[in-house]
């Protein structure tokens, strides 16, 4: 089972990579206090480098439930742990939302006031989108005028899926006691957080870059909980199959990859976690 060192460890990566990581689109959208798309994506990449070292010792530092089921199926990882694990990871994500959402809510009132934005009603996506994910990115359609089908839901459910295959691959690799070209652990998990910000550069137009069930469901519930209502979760199957389906299924597909084309076989090593 899962010892409360690993569950703390767990709760407090989680927490921290994603409160930084929400309370920075919420900055950028209220504030104009980020310019662009690499600059955020860079923030979040840092964010999960920062907690990986913080916290890697106590837990390793999976930080999303794609990559311990990943490392329960190719890296010997207790499968006892995995619900207790993935429980940390989910309840730490939701108190991140509930904190960015208390920082920011003046804020974020007087955004939703000044672009005459009623939380729960069509448009309101351009708020909620600090804490669920949506495909199109609600500002990146606003700003460019797109309409919803621009991004259809297979489009949205590959780039997911592309870009958490991409991140598990490199965390696998990066990670490997048996990789002789590996950096080591002092430099793994800086590495692991720029591929982070390379792949929410590159994906985050297309499907917002959610990359992790974690990032999506929990707050997208405190979403709901704070009155965004259907707009947090509208019933349709689509953004289940997008941002948790696709996450769980490119993890493994990552996963496998390099576990086919690498000389290393599986190991019992934690290793550090992406997105």
């Amino acid at each position: 089972m899962i010892t409360r060192r690993e569950f703390l460890g767990e709760l407090g990566a989680t927490f921290f990579m994603l409160y930084t990581g929400m309370a920075t689109i919420l900055s950028a959208m209220t504030t104009g206090a980020q310019t662009g798309l690499w600059q955020i994506a860079i923030v979040w990449g840092l964010a999960v480098a920062i907690v990986v070292y913080v916290f890697g010792g106590l837990s390793g530092g999976h930080i999303n439930p794609a990559i311990t089921l990943s490392m329960a199926v190719f890296r010997g990882f207790s499968w006892r742990k995995v619900p207790g694990y993935m429980f940390a990871q989910c309840l730490g994500a939701f108190l991140a939302a509930a904190v960015a959402y208390c920082h920011y809510r003046g804020l974020l009132i007087n955004f939703e006031t000044a672009h005459e934005i009623v939380r729960g009603q069509p448009g309101s996506e351009l708020t909620a989108m600090a804490f669920a994910d949506y495909y199109p990115n609600p500002a990146l359609k606003l700003h460019h005028k797109w309409v919803a089908e621009v991004v259809t839901m297979p489009m949205a459910f590959l780039s997911e899926f592309l870009g958490l295959a991409f991140i598990t691959l490199v965390v696998f690799a990066l990670t490997d006691p048996k990789n002789a070209s590996g950096p080591g652990h002092a430099i793994a998990p800086a590495i692991i957080g720029f591929t982070v910000a390379i792949v929410i550069s590159i994906v985050t137009p297309v499907s917002q870059g959610c990359l992790n069930p974690a990032r999506d469901l929990p707050p997208r519930i405190f979403a709901y909980l704070a009155g965004w209502d259907s707009i947090a979760l509208p019933g349709s199957s689509g953004f289940f199959i997008v941002y948790l389906a696709a996450p769980f299924l490119g993890s493994l597909f990552g996963a496998l990859i390099y576990q086919v084309f690498s000389s290393g076989g599986p190991s019992e090593a934690k290793p550090t976690s992406g997105h």
